[in-house]
Order: structure tokens, then C-alpha cells, then sequence
């Protein structure tokens, strides 16, 4: 399937809460979202009907999907990874997610969504642990160092998303060096640092059926 190209202000609509697609237009009075709280279409105000186990479980997975912005095809291949991997195969997904070099990028506050992070990644703005690094689904591991490459730091996109990462904030597990242009990933996410209303045991049962 192809990547979606359309509104995505409309995804948050259809999923019933804010996916913060749009970077700091999300945190404004201009949020679709906000505005029109309700399902897109000529008849999403009136939309009341009942929702069946599997819908349930699909709308979580969709949700979860675009909130990271990946392909039906890249979503079940983390899936996959993530139950061969011991523990939790939610929470082992969740965190495989959270690695990846285009989120972690957005959650130090380089750029205003993944959906830029992405574009930057693989424009080479980055590296990592001094290596340049243009593949947004690089998995990050504990101890790494993500720096805006130097001829990067004059991007004024990356200068205004820095600007407003205490609106959004840093998540504990990583160290933001906000001078220097640099953070490095302390450790391994854990399922209280990942504050969205995510329930990943319905995407295992839709999965694993």
C-alpha cells in the first residue's frame, strides 16, 4: 500500500484524538481536530453505530499505525519482530517503535513530527554516534549519540522546533543537550515513559487471530 498523502488532520479526526501530525499547529487554535471533533465525511456528525470487537481492535491498530507513520507492510514486519522477542509482545512493539531514529529525533525535539523527522533523516541531517545515518527506521540502542550534523544546525526548521520542545517536553529516558545540538538515548523506553491512551494488547489479539 501506498504511503497516505492526503489531510492529515483527517486521520486524527477518524481515530478520535490528536496523533500530533502536524507539529505545533496541533498545539494551536488552528488544530482541526479541536475545531471539528468528529469523524470526516458528509456524515461523521451523525455517526453512532455500533462497533464490533474486530473494529475495536482495527481502529487501535490504524491508530497506532499512523501515529508513526508507516505502511501496513512495515507496521506487521514490527510486529512480527516484536513477538519473537521475549516479554510483552505489546509492550516489546510499543518500545521497538519509540527506537526508531525518525521518532527519537522528533521526541529530542529536532523536529515538530515524525513525518519531518523522517524526511530529515533521510536527507541526512543526523548522525548517530558520529556516523551519518539516513535510514529513518534505524533502531536506537541505549548509550547512542543523535546529532544535527554541523552544516545542519543553520536549518531554521530544526532551530524552531528546538524553540518549542518545552511545550511538547523530553522524555526521561533521553538527555537532551539542547546547546550542543545533540542527545543521547540514557536507556530503553519502558511502557509508563509512553503517555499515549495506546492499548497495544487489542493490536496482539487482532494479530494473533
Amino acid at each position: 500500500m501506498a504511503r497516505y498523502t492526503g489531510s492529515v488532520c483527517r486521520l486524527c479526526r477518524r481515530e478520535n484524538m490528536k496523533l500530533f501530525l502536524k507539529g505545533d499547529r496541533c498545539y494551536s487554535d488552528k488544530c482541526a481536530f479541536d475545531r471539528r471533533g468528529y469523524p470526516p465525511g458528509q456524515h461523521g456528525e451523525r455517526r453512532g453505530r455500533k462497533v464490533s470487537d474486530y473494529g475495536i481492535q482495527l481502529r487501535e491498530k490504524q491508530k497506532v499505525k499512523r501515529m508513526y507513520g508507516l505502511t501496513e507492510k512495515q507496521f506487521r514486519l514490527f510486529f512480527q519482530r516484536a513477538n519473537r522477542q521475549k516479554g510483552v509482545t505489546g509492550t516489546n512493539l510499543l518500545v521497538m517503535l519509540e527506537r526508531r531514529l525518525d521518532n527519537v529525533v522528533y521526541r529530542m525535539g529536532f523536529v515538530n513530527s515524525r513525518t519531518q523527522g523522517r524526511h530529515f533523516v533521510r536527507h541526512s541531517h543526523f548522525t548517530v554516534n558520529g556516523r551519518k545515518v539516513n535510514i529513518p527506521s534505524y533502531l536506537i540502542r541505549p548509550g547512542d549519540a543523535v546529532e544535527v550534523r554541523e552544516k545542519s544546525r543553520a536549518v531554521q526548521s530544526i532551530g524552531d522546533a528546538l524553540e518549542a520542545v518545552v511545550r511538547r517536553g523530553v522524555p526521561q529516558w533521553i538527555e537532551l543537550e539542547k546547546d550542543n545540538f545533540k542527545g543521547i538515548v540514557q536507556s530503553l523506553p519502558v511502557r509508563e515513559d509512553l503517555t499515549m491512551p495506546i492499548q497495544e494488547q487489542l493490536i496482539v489479539e487482532l494479530y494473533t487471530k
